[in-house]
């Protein structure tokens, strides 16, 4: 195996802190060669773990020769300027999410690459490989919950958060920060283009002048419903979630925790017709609410193991090397800024006010 020859810009909370480790035992399929800081220190940091040489000027890194992919991992309004500079120098380039901050610069970005004679551009849309969000999409593709009409994903913490992405003027606030991963996860769970939208932005915990609490409401044009729960500022309940309803069943995963509760697909219910005479004086089978058809029930409760986000690498590789395609199409990755936008861009943040 060749080593795709990596130059890093950035070497912040996400280059060194996510990039660098994730690729740690993948020597034989990446190597550094080159990074970039405007931080002398992390810059000496970097030549002396991985004998690399180091800029600071993207500009001298995306023309450094012997770079075959860079990395961007800047701050999020960033991102568009320094991936259409490696491309423009004929370099195949990583974006950390989120890929731009509006979406005409995406689609600038994908007009730019993925094309005969373009170079390559990747998304570092590492959840997509979330093993709890994977098990409710087969979940739901499989059939066993009926027509899946709600559907749902949270991520909560609470934190007083005060750095660069708490400010509007780099990019920054929670939905931005998480919401790429979470809107890519909830469009295919949604399963159908986007009819309508419903969101709530809020500033709770957090420094500077962004969202910190996000409530999302995604209609399809299939009928199905798909909520987003984001939140820096809950102290009960974190970590990830997901959940679907169906007209047969019903699934919820806590961390990597499933519980299923569903109708024997071999079961036919009768349709229940409406009676408009008076009820039975009592409740149950001979009443108003339960059907008079005992329900087999199918109930299951296991646990996810083997989470293993940094497979994307793996995939790129692939991608770059052998030709087999990279999983987050363009079309996914441009649809994901398209709706975070038209999201961003018409909802009014609240400040609610913080007690001393």
């Amino acid at each position: 195996m060749e080593p795709i020859k990596i130059g890093i810009v950035g070497i912040g909370r996400a280059g060194w802190g996510a990039h660098t480790n994730e690729i740690a035992d993948k020597e034989d399929m990446f190597k550094i060669v080159a990074a970039c800081d405007i931080i002398d220190e992390r810059n000496e940091i970097m030549a002396e773990k991985y004998g690399c040489r180091t800029y600071t000027k993207v500009e001298d890194l995306v023309n450094d020769p012997e770079v075959e992919l860079v990395d961007i991992a800047t701050r999020s309004i960033d991102h568009y300027k320094h991936a259409k500079m490696a491309l423009d120098a004929g370099k195949a380039v990583l974006v950390e999410k989120p890929l731009s901050v509006e979406y005409e610069e995406a689609k600038d970005l994908m007009d730019n690459s993925n094309k005969p004679g373009k170079p390559r551009l990747f998304v570092r849309h590492n959840r997509r490989f979330e093993l709890a969000f994977n098990e409710v999409l087969k979940t739901i593709n499989s059939g066993i919950l009926g027509d899946v009409y709600e559907a749902g994903t949270t991520q909560r913490s609470f934190e007083f958060r005060d750095d660069w992405q708490t400010l509007e003027e780099f990019g920054g606030g929670l939905f931005r920060n998480w919401g790429p991963h979470l809107i890519d996860h909830c469009l295919h769970l949604l399963g159908a283009p986007v009819a309508d939208t419903y969101s709530e932005f809020k500033q709770v915990t957090a420094g500077g002048d962004s969202e910190d609490h996000i409530y999302i409401r995604l209609m399809g044009e299939n009928d199905r419903t798909v909520t987003l729960s984001l939140t820096g500022a809950a102290t009960l309940g974190v970590g990830r979630t997901f959940y679907a309803y169906g007209n047969r069943g019903s699934m919820e995963v806590i961390g990597n925790h499933v519980k299923l509760r569903y109708i024997n697909p071999e079961q036919v219910i009768p349709e229940p017709v409406a009676n408009p005479g008076a009820p039975a004086m009592s409740f149950g089978k001979s009443g108003t609410f339960a059907t008079k058809t005992p329900i087999e029930w199918i109930e299951k409760e296991y646990d996810l193991e083997g989470e293993n986000l940094s497979q994307m690498w793996t995939h790129l590789y692939k991608d770059f090397r052998e030709g087999i395609p990279y999983p987050i199409t363009d079309e996914e990755a441009l649809e994901v800024i398209r709706v975070i936008a038209m999201i961003k861009n018409n909802t009014k943040i609240t400040k609610i006010k913080k007690s001393k």
